[in-house]
């Protein structure tokens, strides 16, 4: 039997944190193992509790989700991190990709929705409100143009990977799949990454997807 997903709420709206949590307790696979009411004490809770999953509020008082974000990722804490948040700006969905989300969900999403996306972020893909995955797309384009970002200068096996991430594969598949180290891929996608001048393997994977190499 599946260890269930553990899973850290930071947010600082007492009755929306408790709505977050309530319906992970109901869905199958999620146990909830703590909450936070801001960005200081959610980074604290994630050293303490060590969760495979953190939510994560964008617009918090005193260190905001971006910021609380960036110091998790620095930190090097081992959990996916979704932003949970009202705001549907192209800027806000950047940003957060760019500081290393794993998705970007809005709160105003169904219930059984937001919890698909939850799903797929625990599996390895992207979990973006399909709303917003159109925006990301157009401004990675529009950069695209700019950057002259072409994936001419990858070799043979980052393409593959590539194509891989944006057909929603987490490491621990794109590993067994190419029958090669969890390792070797990790150092894959940091090259293509660092090639193709993206800070994040989603940001590469929703390119990929609106270029057609998936």
């Amino acid at each position: 039997m599946t260890d269930p997903t553990r899973v850290l709420v930071i947010d600082d709206h007492p009755l929306f944190r408790r709505g977050v949590c309530q319906l992970l307790e109901l869905a199958p696979g999620f146990c909830i193992v703590g909450e936070a009411a801001g960005g200081q004490e959610g980074i604290a809770r994630a050293h303490e509790l060590d969760p495979d999953l953190i939510l994560l509020d964008l617009n918090m008082k005193g260190m905001n989700g971006l910021e609380t974000l960036r110091v998790l990722r620095d930190l090097e804490i081992d959990a996916r991190i979704i932003i949970l948040t009202v705001s549907n700006a192209p800027d806000d969905l950047i940003a957060a990709i760019r500081a290393g989300a794993d998705g970007y969900v809005l709160k105003d999403n169904d219930p059984d929705d937001i919890l698909q996306l939850i799903d797929s972020a625990m599996h390895g893909r992207t979990a973006i409100s399909p709303e917003l995955t159109s925006l990301l797309a157009s401004a990675l384009r529009q950069e695209t143009v700019i950057e002259n970002r072409h994936q001419a200068s990858l070799t043979e096996r980052e393409t593959t990977i590539l194509k891989c991430l944006a057909a929603g594969m987490s490491n621990k598949l794109i590993a067994r799949e190419l029958d090669i180290m969890e390792s070797t891929v990790k150092v894959h996608i940091r090259n293509l990454l660092k090639k193709l001048k993206f800070r994040s393997r989603v940001e590469a994977a929703v390119w990929a997807v609106a270029n057609h190499l998936a």
